[in-house]
């Protein structure tokens, strides 16, 4: 029957190098220590991290500790002295490293890798009570991980980028999204959404092998600070102006066509409460909204016109050709000046603007014929990001939302397994 010792030994995985020595539980804190040590074998295999040259014993350094994962629900400790071995050929002295040990000082990788799983379900401060550490000693865990990892990502293959703003917290303070269209993968975060976020941008992807002279079109909204990032630091890039940027432009004026035409009076009761009513497509109401549609459309309300006019814009991305749709999308513009005219009271003006919003950025819209590509992806990641962020009740800075948005949204490759060894 093996020992409590041999059994460790065994489920650590620690080979003939390393051998425990001492297994003791405190019923006092209610905590297991493993006190290991290395055997002879172990120096026979190290090699000169600098010049692949043998080794030899020079001493044991202090103890050391790390934190590992539970034991029946018990803290478990690690505690060890690791040696100091000189190299035989340049003579520097390096300290060998116990195959236990995670990227932090204090906590093994197997520990590191169950920290990382549960923050990436919850909320860090969560996983914290959990695993009874603190939200602090977690995000040092985090931040090691990504930024390691993050570093190691490749840019070269990057051609088709998309790019979009995020609310990082109150008062206007925005952090601009990379996002590979291709990969599907958030490349960088930056602070800021105007033109100089760019210049950043260029700076990081150089430094992952990529070559801004490769990005073939970009995918954005209609922001000025963009598009002049865009000219000034992408010389090869088109700009796809996003339709679902369009669309949402086109369904924020059928909502300020809902205002004011309760404004002018009369139209309270058939109006109020419709404004989620006016978001959905036909296909997608209950039956019960069917229902008050149809009530609506039987008193003529200028609402109705610009939802219409929404509708038939959305479908002009339904055609195959840029051609048609360049034709389709004027004869829309001509169309919404032509019901505003006719309209009570100027209640249309916004439709108009919308109609002077794709007159002036034509090109870039008809690229998505050319490109076939959307911000879909980045808005959904997006969607994720406000929810991880609701979720851990705001962050104490950018750089740990930064680090958070690297963590779901870039694919890194991190620990994943309860394991002592990193897998993909």
């Amino acid at each position: 029957m093996n020992t409590p010792e041999e059994l460790f030994h065994t489920l650590l995985g620690l080979g003939d190098e390393w051998e425990i020595t001492e297994l003791e539980f405190d019923q006092e804190s209610g905590e297991v220590r493993l006190r290991i040590e290395d055997r002879p074998g172990l120096l026979s295999k190290q090699r000169c991290p600098t010049d692949k040259g043998e080794a030899s014993l020079y001493d044991h350094g202090r103890e050391r500790e790390w934190r590992h994962m539970d034991v029946f629900e018990h803290k478990c400790y690690i505690q060890a002295r690791l040696p100091r071995v000189p190299c035989k050929d340049c003579g520097k002295i390096y300290q060998v490293q116990a195959p236990w040990e995670g990227l932090s000082l204090h906590f093994t990788a197997a520990f590191e890798a169950m920290a990382l799983l549960l923050m990436r379900e919850m909320p860090v401060k969560k996983a914290g009570e959990i695993i009874r550490e603190s939200d602090t000693r977690l995000w040092r865990i985090l931040a090691r991980h990504v930024a390691v990892a993050y570093e190691q990502l490749d840019f070269s293959k990057v051609s088709h980028l998309g790019v979009d703003e995020l609310a990082a917290r109150k008062g206007h303070k925005y952090l601009t999204i990379f996002a590979d269209m291709i990969a599907k993968r958030v490349l960088y975060a930056v602070p800021g959404r105007d033109s100089a976020t760019w210049k950043a941008f260029v700076k990081e992807l150089k430094k992952h092998s990529g070559n801004r002279k490769k990005i073939k079109c970009v995918s954005m909204d209609m922001s000025v600070p963009y598009q002049k990032g865009v000219a000034d630091n992408c010389p090869n890039a088109e700009v796809v102006f996003d339709k679902f940027h369009l669309i949402a432009k086109a369904n924020e004026a059928v909502n300020k066509v809902r205002k004011a035409e309760i404004r002018r009076g009369g139209k309270y009761n058939e109006l109020k409460e419709t404004r989620w009513l006016w978001l959905k497509n036909p296909d997608n109401l209950t039956e019960k909204q069917i229902v008050h549609m149809e009530r609506i459309d039987k008193e003529n309300l200028v609402t109705a016109i610009a939802y219409q006019m929404r509708l038939c814009l959305q479908d002009v991305y339904l055609l195959p050709t840029e051609e048609r749709a360049e034709s389709r999308l004027l004869a829309w513009c001509r169309w919404v000046r032509q019901k505003a005219r006719q309209a009570r009271f100027g209640l249309l003006a916004a439709m108009v603007k919308v109609a002077n919003c794709i007159e002036n950025h034509l090109v870039g819209i008809l690229k998505y014929w050319d490109q076939k590509i959307t911000n879909a992806y980045m808005e959904g990641m997006n969607n994720m990001f406000q929810m991880v962020k609701r979720r851990a009740r705001g962050y104490r800075n950018d750089q740990n939302f930064i680090m958070m948005i690297y963590f779901v949204g870039s694919k890194l490759t991190l620990p994943t397994t309860t394991g002592l060894t990193h897998s993909k």
